[in-house]
């Protein structure tokens, strides 16, 4: 009997350590799923926020997944400009429902969506961390790295630190011939196919897919120098890694998915860790020269630069390890050539449907670029000089700015504009939605209107600092210099050598897939200037 006794008791004692552990999770899943949005829901309630109901696990999800599937297949006329139906259907839904600022539900997250500028100024400007980047997901930091656009305090300021110096102007300015030179590659090519078109001197191209190739080109050659063909295998794995990162991030992650051994995520390790490996074989073979020859330094590319900065911080907590530093490769590697083809291709799209502002900006060009000589290279000063241009881009950046909307997480209780937001709510910037607000922007919002940049970009709505297209404050992109120059720079090529139109064949149907694109791409109708 003693014996029954003895080998029963831990078999108890097992099965009762079993059912604590699944109390214990049940009761976390329940104050999670359960009882943490409920309150959530009544608290944003009692201050006048409504939204769409919580559902369980799905939040709000579900709803607008519906709204975007109806929107999916619909065409805009290509005089217009509003593309929030297509891109934020959900948003402009819910908007009209509960006003500017209203509570949905990302799974069981609090998503506050944020329409008040006043609001929107709040946390952006936010210096001491209150208002985080969320959580990105293995997927988007196997795309874009884990560098400045995702870390914050100490280690934000140390990594800035270190890749500032790489985006000065003046350095800049360097790499405008850079840029000149891979844009008049294309040139030459769209240039020989007019040529040998029977006399009308036109041809179509999809220019989207070029400026791709384009701007992954420049970034290549800008950042990585003479290791620039090893920079063009980063952009191919990329672009793969982006369409991955596309497929989930609308879909419900659940703790440890990421970790299964799917076709998807295999995949997505492979290319991880090609990337990172062509990124530190280019790093190592730059320290290995720089050793070899220390009066040469590490190179006047964007890379050489950087890890120039790097070994001037002396090691230790103010310099950032081999990790760190492919991690500010892929983020600049990615932003620098997807956001700049995008600002190029809209701004093709523009140009080519209002041709009077094509003309102006050609006159520009031969006025401040060329000076007589047709063959001459745009420099970074006379590239500061295009000031038509400059509007053109800023509204090319305010009607189709490559991100659509914004996200910033509460890492405390915090009060902003006035309402109470609880610990882990998500506010949600919905940029294109205010980009195009009538109260801020006046009652032309939804035109083409380059002019209201006359004054400059703080003087162009009723709010300053109301474009948002590179973010505001001190998280701003570091990078915006650089988008700009290479815009400039090519935009100047083209019309120096060709006018334009849009082709008849393009379908207006603009596309979030990550960022701001067109889905059909950007058939353009090319005509050789005498």
């Amino acid at each position: 009997m003693a014996i029954v006794e003895s080998s029963t008791a831990p078999g108890v004692a097992v099965a009762a350590a079993v059912v604590l552990v699944v109390l214990t999770w049940l009761w976390t899943a329940l104050v999670q799923l359960v009882w943490r949005p409920s309150a959530v829901a009544r608290a944003f309630g009692r201050q006048g926020i409504r939204g769409p109901a919580y559902r369980l696990f799905v939040g709000s999800d579900g709803e607008a997944s519906a709204m975007r599937a109806a929107t999916r297949g619909d065409v805009l006329d290509r005089r217009c400009h509003d593309i929030v139906p297509r891109v934020l259907p959900h948003y402009r839904a819910w908007m009209s429902r509960y006003g500017k600022v209203f509570v949905s539900w990302s799974g069981a997250t609090p998503a506050l969506c944020v329409g008040d500028y006043a609001m929107v100024k709040q946390i952006l400007s936010d210096r001491t961390g209150l208002y985080g980047k969320p959580e990105p997901g293995p997927s988007i930091l196997a795309l874009i790295g884990n560098g400045l656009i995702f870390i914050g305090g100490d280690d934000w300021a140390r990594h800035r630190r270190v890749v500032h110096p790489a985006f000065a102007m003046d350095k800049l300015k360097m790499m405008a011939k850079t840029m000149a030179e891979c844009a008049r590659e294309v040139i030459r090519a769209w240039e020989a196919r007019a040529a040998a078109a029977d006399g009308e001197r036109r041809v179509q191209v999809e220019v989207g897919q070029q400026f791709q190739e384009l701007t992954a080109d420049v970034i290549s050659h800008t950042a990585f120098g003479s290791s620039y063909r090893e920079g063009k295998e980063v952009f191919v794995a990329q672009r793969e890694l982006q369409s991955i990162a596309f497929s989930t991030i609308y879909s419900i992650r659940f703790p440890g998915s990421e970790c299964i051994a799917t076709k998807t995520n295999l995949r997505r390790r492979h290319l991880a860790k090609k990337v990172r490996g062509t990124l530190m074989a280019i790093i190592r073979e730059r320290q290995a020269a720089a050793a070899a020859k220390e009066d040469r330094g590490y190179g006047n590319d964007l890379l050489g630069l950087m890890l120039e900065a790097n070994a001037a911080a002396g090691g230790g907590e103010k310099s950032m390890t081999m990790d760190e530093i492919v991690d500010e490769c892929k983020t600049f590697f990615f932003a620098g050539h997807d956001t700049t083809s995008h600002l190029l291709t809209w701004a093709m799209f523009l140009l080519g449907t209002h041709p009077e502002w094509q003309q102006r900006l050609r006159e520009e060009v031969l006025r401040e670029c060329c000076g007589g000589d047709t063959e001459a290279l745009p420099n970074g000063d006379a590239l500061n000089k295009l000031k038509l241009m400059t509007m053109v881009l800023y509204e090319t950046l305010r009607l189709y700015g490559p991100v659509s909307l914004m996200a910033r997480t509460a890492t405390a209780d915090a009060e902003l504009g006035g309402v109470r937001v609880p610990k882990g709510t998500m506010t949600m910037i919905p940029m294109a939605i205010l980009h195009r607000d009538a109260d801020v922007w006046g009652a032309d919002a939804g035109e083409f209107d380059p002019l209201r940049f006359r004054g400059g970009v703080n003087k162009a709505a009723a709010h300053a600092g109301a474009l948002l297209a590179f973010s505001l404050g001190q998280r701003s992109c570091i990078g915006q210099d650089f988008a700009m120059m290479e815009a400039k720079t090519t935009l100047a090529m083209i019309l120096r050598w060709f006018a334009f139109e849009v082709s008849p064949e393009y379908v207006h149907a603009p596309l979030d897939y990550l960022t701001l694109q067109p889905q059909c791409g950007l058939p353009i109708i090319l005509k050789l200037l005498d």
